[in-house]
């Protein structure tokens, strides 16, 4: 396992799925995990599963920018620097163009995508203060490779690998430090996605979508997130690492 041993990390979405997997994975790598979500019980519970260590939670709106600045203050009060940022917010419903308003589509934009600009924008000061920071931002295959009925999500989350691309370059060119680098998960199981994944007939289009066979685990998706947020990826940065049991090899 990585050592993350004296790094704080901030991680959206940590209430359930692959965010909650991440912090799993992080805490017992040695971080300090501050955990974002909007769902305040969940947080709770979370919190409670995580035990001993110097953990901290936070229930906020992720597209709320007046949450990030106060976010951001908080942890320069208390930490002076972040060393780790996974930016892992996000959903998706998946609808015809004709059957997607603009209410809808703003929303999916919004969770998806300016949660990942307001917190780089906000939280990338004390990541320079690391000196070796780390961003990881979760897209999709579907910001990679398309698919019908999903437009909104599409965008959003190919705005997400290219926003990632343009932190890593200008993090680069002011040379404070701080990687940026985009995960890009295939069907991964989550609660989010349980109610699809027990419908037969969608159960069956992922699998034959999956050359591995079956779908993905949390735990798989935060294993590529640990490997990006830590020194074993050192030399990675503006890249995309696609988790998706072969789905886009096709």
């Amino acid at each position: 396992m990585a050592d993350l041993a004296g790094r704080s990390a901030v991680i959206t979405g940590a209430a359930s799925g692959i965010g909650l997997a991440t912090a799993h994975l992080f805490a017992a790598a040695g971080a300090r995990v501050l955990l974002v979500d909007r769902n305040a019980e969940g947080l709770a519970e979370a919190m409670a599963a995580l035990g001993d260590g110097d953990h901290r939670s936070v229930a906020m709106d992720v597209t709320d920018e007046s949450a990030w600045i106060a976010l951001a203050a908080g942890i320069e009060s208390s930490e002076g620097k972040l060393d780790i940022l996974v930016n892992n917010a996000g959903f998706g419903v998946f609808r015809s163009i004709a059957d997607t308003t603009l209410e809808h589509w703003r929303t999916i934009m919004a969770v998806n995508l300016d949660s990942v600009f307001l917190a780089t924008r906000h939280l990338l000061p004390l990541l320079a203060r690391s000196g070796n920071g780390a961003i990881v931002n979760m897209s999709s295959i579907r910001g990679i490779a398309a698919s019908a009925n999903a437009g909104s999500y599409c965008a959003a989350k190919g705005a997400v690998r290219m926003f990632t691309k343009a932190t890593a370059l200008e993090c680069a060119a002011l040379g404070n430090g701080v990687r940026a680098n985009s995960i890009h998960p295939g069907h991964i199981e989550t609660p989010l996605t349980a109610g699809a994944h027990a419908d037969p007939a969608i159960a069956a289009r992922l699998l034959a979508d999956t050359p591995i066979g079956r779908v993905g685990k949390p735990e798989e998706i935060a294993d590529a997130v640990l490997f990006l947020a830590s020194d074993a990826s050192r030399y990675m940065t503006g890249a995309e690492l696609v988790v998706d049991g072969g789905s886009t090899a096709q």
